[in-house]
């Protein structure tokens, strides 16, 4: 039996409003309708992109509580945050981050989203790389979502210094991971 558009258009807000995260493609497959229709739906209630309702959401709530950086400065959305533990952000990989010959992202900007995320992590005014172990384990093509988790290895590990590793994945498959050894304002600066 068919819904009519009343119906999905409520059903709609309710799977949003749970999972504000959710893509248009996602939408479409669960609610088995084209993507143009999930978009008009979308517009008709009043309903940002999945970008925006991101950005809205990680701006309320992370915008007071992220020290080390202005959240301009953070390469992709942090949507979840609890400093000095983890956090996590998500990066949408565009026409601009990626290689024009063969549609590869930029291992640059991954970098960027793993390093930034683990500089938000930081609970000081002052959070600096001071050594970054990498690995890129595979290639992510423009048009996929990269979502890095940072977790606070050590607050005072090696040297004094706090230690955080990032995985980043498209899907559930891992894209990229780094161990991030993190200088803070209220660590003492090695002299050697």
């Amino acid at each position: 039996m068919k819904r009519t558009k009343k119906d999905r258009q409520q059903q709609l807000l309710e799977t949003i409003n749970d999972t504000p995260f959710i893509t248009d493609e996602e939408l479409s497959d669960k609610f088995q309708v084209s993507i143009q229709t999930i978009r008009l739906d979308r517009l008709e209630l009043s309903i940002p992109e999945l970008r925006e309702r991101i950005r809205s959401v990680a701006q309320a709530s992370l915008e007071d509580e992220i020290k080390a950086l202005p959240p301009e400065e953070i390469i992709g959305d942090i949507i979840d945050l609890e400093l000095d533990h983890s956090a996590i952000s998500i990066f949408e990989v565009k026409k601009e981050h990626v290689f024009r010959r063969n549609q590869i992202a930029r291992g640059h900007h991954l970098f960027a989203q793993a390093n930034s995320l683990a500089v938000a992590v930081i609970n000081d005014e002052l959070a600096l790389t001071a050594k970054a172990d990498i690995r890129f384990t595979r290639q992510v093509m423009e048009g996929e979502r990269v979502v890095s988790k940072a977790r606070v290895a050590n607050v005072n590990g090696l040297n004094g210094r706090t230690l955080v590793s990032v995985s980043s994945y498209v899907g559930n498959e891992l894209v990229f991971s780094g161990d991030f050894e993190m200088y803070r304002s209220n660590q003492p600066l090695d002299k050697g």
